[in-house]
């Protein structure tokens, strides 16, 4: 088992990726830098990093398409991602989130916020410390085996959408706020906005397809799971 974090740099500004990987080796990470996405695919598919840095504007193909292409892919979707980039509207950092993203970071950021937000995702890796299954109706969730099945149909869910999910599962009927889920289910993370918690929801419900309406959204409150959701 590997001890030392592998951090895969896809960055095409040399000096930005040197001092991300200096400060990565200072704090006990193996930083790989790649210049453009044709590297960047080349060093996964030799070793899966724990985590990648990817810079939005890329040479050729964007850090966008290349996160939407990796959350596509079985060996890559659960491999977090930290989305690095200038670009700091709103509707980017949706857009983001909404291309497979764990994480957002606008430039210029300070090292230190940098190597929080990296341990914070690699926190969020660690398997819920509750297993076993929870079945609300045709819905299956089974935690020790990281399924999700709908009708005996088995569901693509994203990790952070299976944790989300899960906790959800296991309190019904009762109302989350944003807050609350960013506590019980992203933990001390405490960089990670609130409207995070949207995106997720929403790429939550897209997984689930039919059971998405078992997640209600209780106008200036947050959400609700409902195993038999109101027409």
């Amino acid at each position: 088992m590997r001890t030392i974090p592998r951090i895969l740099i896809v960055e095409d500004e040399p000096a930005i990726a040197e001092l991300i990987a200096v400060n990565l080796r200072h704090n006990g990470f193996q930083p790989v830098w790649a210049i453009d996405a044709e590297t960047a695919q080349r060093e996964l598919d030799e070793i899966l990093p724990d985590v990648i840095l990817l810079d939005w504007m890329l040479p050729g193909e964007s850090g966008l398409a290349l996160a939407r292409k990796w959350r596509a892919t079985a060996r890559t979707k659960t491999v977090p991602i930290l989305m690095l980039t200038a670009r700091g509207d709103e509707a980017d950092r949706v857009a983001g989130l909404d291309a497979g993203a764990d994480d957002y970071i606008v430039k210029p950021f300070s090292p230190r916020e940098l190597l929080a937000r990296i341990r914070a995702v690699l926190r969020r890796r660690v398997p819920e410390a509750s297993g076993g299954v929870v079945k609300m109706g045709e819905l299956q969730l089974d935690a020790d085996t990281h399924r999700v099945n709908l009708a005996d149909k088995p569901l693509k869910v994203g990790p952070t959408e299976f944790k989300l999910l899960h906790y959800l599962m296991r309190h019904p009927e009762r109302v989350h706020s944003r807050g609350a889920l960013l506590d019980k289910v992203w933990g001390d993370h405490v960089y990670i906005e609130e409207r995070t918690v949207d995106v997720h929801v929403k790429r939550l419900r897209e997984s689930l397809g039919e059971a998405g309406n078992m997640i209600e959204t209780v106008r200036g409150a947050g959400y609700r799971f409902t195993p038999t959701p109101s027409v």
